[in-house]
């Protein structure tokens, strides 16, 4: 189970960059198959998986790096799932607020983007809106912001174990 998991730096970056692609991937199905329209939460969730898969595919194709440049294309894998785990804590708690102190929805992503400056529209991602409140599926129990916080508490532990072991990881490249 180890060589699978940890046998060198590419086998970390693909295993990395395949698990957030099944997460982009299942995103898509269930916008344009089942029709659930994401909120703003759940697109800045997905830039931070996109901005994963990117990384996971540059270190991927690096070929002699470095360790230092192993450890930082990995700090920035764990930045962003650090990122994405926020957000997703963020619309989990969106969702559990009483009614009553749910935020009022916000206009359509494509509008603010039309409208504001791109830093005003991350300042209104990070808060989320009404639109994120909502559950608009679930498995288990579980929405969809809690089932990502799970991939993305799952891939913090694997990102930070080999993070750990970087040094042999690096060595068998």
């Amino acid at each position: 189970m180890q060589d699978l998991l940890f046998l060198n730096s590419r086998r970390f970056f693909a295993l990395l960059g395949a698990a957030s692609l099944g997460l982009i991937i299942v995103a898509l199905f269930f916008e344009h198959m089942l029709l659930i329209k994401p909120c703003i939460l759940c697109y800045a969730q997905r830039a931070c998986v996109y901005l994963l898969i990117l990384v996971s595919l540059v270190g991927f194709l690096h070929k002699n790096q470095s360790l230092l440049i192993l450890r930082t294309y990995m700090s920035l894998c764990i930045a962003f799932i650090i990122s994405g785990m926020s957000f997703s804590i963020r619309q989990l708690y969106l969702q559990n607020l009483p009614r009553d102190l749910v935020p009022t929805c916000g206009p359509d992503i494509d509008y603010l983007f039309e409208t504001l400056p791109v830093l005003e529209v991350f300042m209104i991602a990070i808060k989320g809106d009404g639109n994120c409140a909502e559950v608009l599926w679930s498995f288990l129990g579980i929405s969809i912001p809690g089932w990502l916080l799970l991939a993305f508490v799952l891939m913090f532990i694997y990102a930070i174990v080999s993070f750990y072991i970087s040094k042999k990881l690096h060595s068998k490249s």
